[in-house]
């Protein structure tokens, strides 16, 4: 067996007619021997975990499956190995410098050991 890392895709709909459409990306590990059976596997697991539910608003919130959008076969697991990148384009490089920064020190505080 093999690891793979694969993309699913999920629309979210809440019934409003918003100007843009969401779309969450998960990122997930599968095993399977080849390509065939990690696509199927992907498939599956992404139609299991479609779910409606009512919002605070009460508005029906759907995440619906979309589809499988990328599998990336490892070699092998190791501390460092890369799985995943993306590049990030935006004109205000500060801005996001900044927010990255952030979001760090927000994980480090979440993450203190109380003594």
């Amino acid at each position: 067996m093999k690891w793979h890392i694969v993309k699913l895709i999920f629309r979210i709909c809440n019934g409003q007619d918003l100007v843009k459409s969401q779309f969450d990306e998960h990122i997930r590990l599968i095993e399977a021997d080849n390509f065939e059976e990690a696509f199927l596997k992907a498939r599956i697991l992404g139609l299991q975990e479609e779910a409606s539910f009512l919002n605070d608003h009460h508005q029906m919130v759907k995440w619906e499956f979309v589809n499988v959008a990328e599998i990336i076969p490892l070699k092998e697991l190791k501390d460092g190995q890369e799985l995943y990148s993306q590049i990030h384009e935006t004109e205000e490089a500060g801005s996001y410098i900044n927010y990255v920064h952030q979001k760090a020190a927000a994980m480090q505080l979440r993450h203190r050991p109380v003594f």
